[in-house]
């Protein structure tokens, strides 16, 4: 036999065992039908809502995978999937079990509040959640709608353990500058990841720590260290408006408890004691709120620093935001108070101090956030003008005075008795603009 029939006969041997074993995969392999039939039970079992396939195939080359397309849960605001393409574990296939090796997300829309609709079907199985049914899981053009409507576009992947523990993880929001990602990097085999974000041309890394205790309970903690992080730019890297530009830095802890990690999220609390340097309050001119009792406010105000702590509360009606012991300061004024923020509605107070004239003046912020009434008693003005007339360059302390009775803004009590008259000045008073 020469050699080339011996490469010919080598060959024909080959082609004769893939297509074999070709055929002996397609035995196994069930039909887009099935597929689809499956895809459908196994998606309303787990998700406890119908759910819409529009199509299912097998794509064999380049490589065997299972692509889904056009899926639509039925609810008011609909989750969407474009394209979802698995990539299965063929060994775990062929023993009847759905393992995947890899699957990529191309296209989706999930609206915050339909994620509270789901999770009502059949219990999960404890056993199933120690194997490793998703190995990797990458995704683009993800777009997260929050309760309130306000869609933001994600893109990442993450690499699973088993028990759907993530050994690493990347979330970015694909085209804005500066960048802003978050990574995650499990330490050994320990449920605690190092976290690295971008945010606001600054950083806020740190780590958390998940805990199972009692019952199957979770425990979720961490500490993050922001530092450097333009608010202003943070806050537009997630299509939101904000109210101040400036540099923050500070120390953030979160926690969290529940039995999911749906619970985890809703649980979420975050605390950051914070500091901005040199700032703007942004659309917002304090002096001239102050000065017209709160009619007119339009303009900005500088800032030479702002202090406060910053909360965060995740509930089943969103997320409620509280500030504290916030004090702010400029060449012009001081300001002192608090303010509480949910369903898109703002309730605060404050003492302002403006140094050339008017002292310890009430302030307060309230109504919908697209609708924001200020008031300034007229009387208080009329108070501090005069106690500046007569003791200049003490509107710090009369303001802290003042601030102390802040919870009386909504509805004062009586003024305070007068103190007994100061030494006359031979200066010229200060008065009010």
């Amino acid at each position: 036999m020469t050699r080339a029939n011996k490469w010919l006969l080598g060959l024909g041997i080959a082609v004769l065992l893939l297509g074999a074993a070709w055929l002996a995969l397609l035995h196994w392999l069930p039909s887009d039908e099935e597929l689809a039939r499956r895809a459908s039970a196994e998606l309303e079992a787990q998700l406890g809502t119908k759910v819409r396939v529009g199509g299912l195939r097998w794509r064999l080359l380049p490589s065997p995978a299972v692509v889904i397309e056009d899926v639509a849960t039925e609810q008011a605001q609909p989750i969407l999937i474009k394209k979802l393409t698995a990539y299965p574990d063929l060994f775990a296939l062929a023993q009847r079990r759905i393992k995947i090796d890899r699957a990529d997300l191309e296209g989706a829309v999930v609206p915050q509040l339909s994620l509270h609709g789901l999770g009502g079907g059949r219990e999960k199985d404890e056993t199933a959640a120690e194997e490793l049914p998703l190995a990797r899981f990458v995704f683009r053009d993800l777009t997260w709608i929050s309760r309130r409507g306000i869609a933001v576009v994600y893109e990442g992947e993450v690499d699973f353990d088993p028990g759907w523990r993530p050994r690493k993880a990347e979330l970015r929001r694909p085209g804005f500058k500066p960048a802003t990602d978050l990574s995650l990097a499990r330490q050994g085999q320990e449920d605690r990841w190092a976290a690295r974000i971008h945010v606001g041309g600054g950083t806020a890394h740190g780590e958390v720590r998940l805990d199972f205790r009692a019952k199957g309970r979770m425990h979720l903690e961490g500490e993050l260290q922001p530092q450097g992080v333009e608010v202003e730019s943070m806050m537009a890297a997630f299509n939101r408006r904000s109210v101040i530009a400036g540099k923050a830095s500070g120390q953030t802890t979160l926690s969290a408890d529940g039995d999911t990690v749906g619970e985890l999220a809703r649980s979420l609390h975050t605390r950051t004691p914070f500091n901005i340097g040199k700032s703007t309050l942004l659309r917002f001119d304090l002096d001239k709120a102050v000065r017209s009792a709160g009619r007119e406010h339009a303009g900005q105000t500088p800032l030479d620093s702002v202090t406060g702590q910053f909360d965060t509360q995740n509930t089943p009606q969103g997320m409620v935001v509280t500030y504290t012991n916030l004090k702010a300061t400029s060449g012009s004024l001081s300001a002192s108070g608090q303010a509480k923020v949910a369903n898109r509605q703002i309730e605060a107070e404050f003492a302002v101090d403006l140094v050339d004239g008017i002292v310890g003046v009430p302030l307060s912020v309230s109504g919908p956030l697209d609708n924001v009434k200020f008031s300034v008693p007229n009387s208080a003005i009329a108070g501090a003008v005069v106690g500046t007339a007569v003791l200049p360059g003490v509107g710090t302390a009369i303001g802290a005075r003042i601030g102390a009775t802040l919870g009386k803004i909504f509805s004062p009590g009586p003024a305070p008795p007068a103190s007994a008259p100061p030494p006359a000045r031979t200066a010229k008073p200060a008065t009010a603009r």
